[in-house]
Formats: C-alpha cells, sequence, structure tokens
C-alpha cells in the first residue's frame, strides 16, 4: 500500500464520521475534505500523486446536479398546481375503507415517487392521509409511514425517481429506458414493482381488520394544467434521448449526444415553466419560490463528495476497496460471486438503515466497476457489473426503510406527524419498515441474480 493511499483512506474516514455526526454540515465537511485532497495534490506532497484544481472541477459531473436540479424545480410547479391533490382525491373516492385507502395511498405514493423526489411526494401525499385519519377518528401514524417508506422504495425505479438511481445511471452508462428494459432483461422498474407488490401484500395482512368506511369529499380543482405537460414532457424526452448513444459507446461515424443532455433537458424545461409563470403573472416572486425549492444541499453535498471520490480514486482507494472486496469471491466462480453479491446487498441494507444512501453509493459505484473487472478476471468469465450496480442500489435504496433516519422522505414524514402533535417511536416506525424491507429487498435480490448473474 502506498503510502498516501493509507493516508487517504484516513482522510475519507474521518471526512464519513464528521459527515454522519455533523448532518446539518455535510456540505460544507465535504467541501473542505476535496480542498484538502487538491491542496495535497496542488502541492505535491506525496509522490505519484496529482490533483489540480481543474482535474477537481471535471470530476464533478455537472450532467447529475442539473438533472436535480431541473427535475426540483419543475416538481415545485407540478405541486403547486394542486394536480397531485385531485390525483389523491380521486383515489379516497374509488376505495371502500381505511385498509384499502392506506394501500392505496401508499402506493400512488410509490408511483409518484418513481419519477419525483421522495420527499416531495411525502410532502403531497402525507396531508391527504393526514386529513382523512382525522375524519375517521384513527391515528396517522401507520398510514404515513406507509406513505413515506413506499416513496422510498420506488425511488429505484426510474432515472429519476431518486438521486441514487442518477448517480447509477451516470456510473452504469445507463438511460431512462434502461430502468425499463435492459440489455433485453426486466429492468429495476419491473424489479422493484415485484419488490412493492410484495410489500403491498405485508401492509395488507398489517392493515386487514382496519375496514372501517371511507367518505369523498369535495374534489380539488385543478385551473393550470401546465405545470403537469411540464412532468409529462421531461420524462418523454428523457425516454427519447435514451434511444441516442453517448460517445463512449457510439459507433464509427454515428451521431452521439453531450454528456450533459439529461441534465438540459431537465433544466430547460424547469425554465420553460418559469417564463411561463412570468408572462402570465407579470410577478418575478414565483422565480425566487422555485429556485429556494431547489435542494442546494444536496447538491452541495455532491459537488464536494464528487472531487473527493476522484482524489481517493488518484490515491487508490477504490482499488484498493475493489481488491479486498473480490477477495471474497475467490476464484471467481458462480458461487463466490453469488457470495460477493450477497454481501453488497445486504450490508448495503443494514448501513443505509444509519447512514445518508447518498454518500455512501457515491463512494461506492466507482468500487462496484473494480469489483467486477477483478471478478472477471480471476474467473475467467465476464461478470456483468450491472448485476453489482442494482444489487447496490437495490441495497442502498431500500435499505432505507429500516429505521426512522434511513431515509429523507421518513425523517420527513414523521417531521409532518410531530407537527401535527403525534410522536413516532423507533419501534412503531420499525413495526411497518422492517417487514416492508425484508419483503421488498428480498424479491428484488432474487430477480437481480435471476436476471443478470
Amino acid at each position: 500500500m502506498q503510502e498516501f493511499t493509507l493516508v487517504s483512506l484516513i482522510l475519507f474516514a474521518v471526512t464519513y464520521v464528521l459527515m454522519m455526526v455533523f448532518q446539518k454540515a455535510r456540505p460544507f465537511i465535504a467541501a473542505g475534505a476535496a480542498l484538502v485532497f487538491v491542496l495535497i495534490g496542488v502541492f505535491g506532497f506525496f509522490d505519484g500523486y496529482s490533483y489540480s484544481f481543474a482535474d477537481a472541477f471535471g470530476e464533478i459531473d455537472w450532467n447529475v446536479l442539473m438533472m436535480i436540479a431541473g427535475t426540483m424545480g419543475t416538481v415545485f410547479l407540478f405541486i403547486r398546481s394542486g394536480m397531485p391533490k385531485l390525483m389523491s382525491d380521486i383515489i379516497i373516492s374509488k376505495t371502500r375503507n381505511i385498509c384499502i385507502t392506506i394501500l392505496a395511498l401508499s402506493a400512488f405514493a410509490g408511483l409518484i415517487s418513481a419519477f419525483i423526489d421522495n420527499v416531495a411526494t411525502v410532502l403531497m401525499i402525507a396531508p391527504v392521509a393526514l386529513e382523512l385519519c382525522r375524519k375517521m377518528n384513527v391515528s396517522p401514524v401507520p398510514a404515513i409511514i406507509c406513505i413515506a417508506v413506499s416513496s422510498n422504495l420506488q425511488g429505484a425505479a426510474t432515472l429519476v425517481g431518486d438521486t441514487t438511481s442518477i448517480l447509477l445511471a451516470k456510473a452504469a452508462e445507463l438511460d431512462f429506458a434502461d430502468f425499463f428494459v435492459c440489455d433485453g432483461k426486466p429492468g429495476m422498474f419491473w424489479i422493484v414493482q415485484a419488490g412493492a407488490i410484495a410489500a403491498m401484500i405485508i401492509l395488507y395482512f398489517m392493515f386487514r381488520k382496519q375496514k372501517e368506511p371511507v367518505s369523498a369529499g369535495e374534489r380539488t380543482v385543478v385551473k393550470d394544467k401546465f405545470p403537469t405537460f411540464l412532468l409529462v414532457g421531461t420524462i418523454v424526452a428523457l425516454i427519447a434521448v435514451s434511444f441516442i448513444p453517448y460517445k463512449d459507446a457510439a459507433a464509427e461515424g454515428q451521431f452521439y449526444k453531450p454528456e450533459i443532455t439529461n441534465g438540459l433537458i431537465c433544466l430547460a424545461f424547469f425554465t420553460a415553466g418559469l417564463l411561463r409563470e412570468i408572462i402570465k403573472s407579470h410577478d418575478f416572486k414565483v422565480v425566487r419560490k422555485s429556485l429556494k425549492e431547489i435542494d442546494y444541499y444536496t447538491l452541495g453535498l455532491l459537488a464536494g463528495l464528487f472531487v473527493v471520490i476522484g482524489g481517493i480514486e488518484r490515491a487508490g482507494v477504490i482499488d484498493l476497496i475493489g481488491d479486498t472486496i473480490a477477495k471474497l469471491g475467490g476464484d471467481g466462480s458462480r458461487g463466490s460471486v453469488f457470495l460477493v453479491y450477497t454481501v453488497i446487498v445486504w450490508v448495503s441494507v443494514l448501513l443505509s438503515a444509519f447512514i445518508d444512501n447518498i454518500p455512501y453509493t457515491a463512494t461506492m459505484l466507482p468500487v462496484i466497476s473494480v469489483l467486477a473487472q477483478r471478478l472477471s478476471a480471476a474467473g475467467g468469465t465476464v461478470i456483468d457489473p450491472k448485476l453489482l450496480f442494482f444489487g447496490l442500489l437495490c441495497g442502498a435504496t431500500l435499505g432505507g426503510n429500516l429505521t426512522p433516519i434511513g431515509a429523507s422522505a421518513n425523517i420527513t414524514g414523521i417531521g409532518i406527524l410531530r407537527k401535527n402533535g403525534y410522536t413516532v417511536k423507533t419501534g412503531t416506525f420499525m413495526k411497518f419498515g422492517v417487514p416492508f424491507t425484508l419483503a421488498a429487498v428480498g424479491v428484488g435480490y432474487i430477480l437481480i441474480w435471476v436476471f443478470y448473474a
């Protein structure tokens, strides 16, 4: 092990611990660590390690940041139009009792969160469930917990469903359509749906005795459907360009798309929505409100992490971690690959239950690439890296449902309950979160292996 490999590993570990302890300062911690890695490279403190400011700038994935910012902006306009509340009202009007209504709202939250940020989904659907439970004089705690965990589950279903999906798509060179059909096999969308069905069966068993009838109230009136068209347009455009290859995958002389294509699409639709709001209202306040809804915390955290990961990669840490995990795979046989795959999925579930899955996923993605190469070399047979990529996404995204602090959607749902006078104990949350997670991850774990091993 080279001297700076050990030093950078220690720096990275310290960075991670600080981010866990001081969660509100994570973007600043990531930025500070990034600056340390760059300065060490600029001043040449260690032989063989070079990392300039230009190199660091190049490590930041602007396509990912633009996608997140643009999608968040469009989602704000969509929520503001009232369309999600109308859709919830329609669902409630079609259900018969509390049990079916909770399951329907959870499923609807999952469907929405496949295309919209998980936190935004909870903010849209939870108040509907809260009001319904008040009318029926039942506790809203189970309903909102189910909405939160269902939202978190479906974030892995599409490219724009969650930040972890966006990060994985870049690392695995996947486009929007690949989440539905990948190399002629069912993509993550269908794997997640199978997990969701298994989880819903568990939830039905838990709520089966709540048969109180429900009555629909007055439906929300939506006067402006343009934001809905914007969101649908974003998704359709992402699907359309998914059939155009990037430069690395294009044949000689074939037309290819720029690396920031998806980011430009998301920003373009958001910008179109802003311009239309300004023209319609002659008021620039909507611009300020829209820009405030963008999660600069996550954007700053990711930008810093991209630079940090670039630094540890140059220092040989990624290769070191990959080689260490690959030793579990021994000779690269099918059985040993299954062992490595199992470790990645279930360790990711366990870790994501307590730490934020964004920095964890961002760190592990380059490790997965190295790991697939090492296993292929050891066994003499090419291992499809998508097996490990999808296993990581399954474990890291769904594992957050084990505990109240494992995912932002869970924290948001519990915050809504707290503001309305309901205290959620960890045991209460885990009563729903643990069986939901085990069912969803278990199904995904099996299907990913069947399709991609």
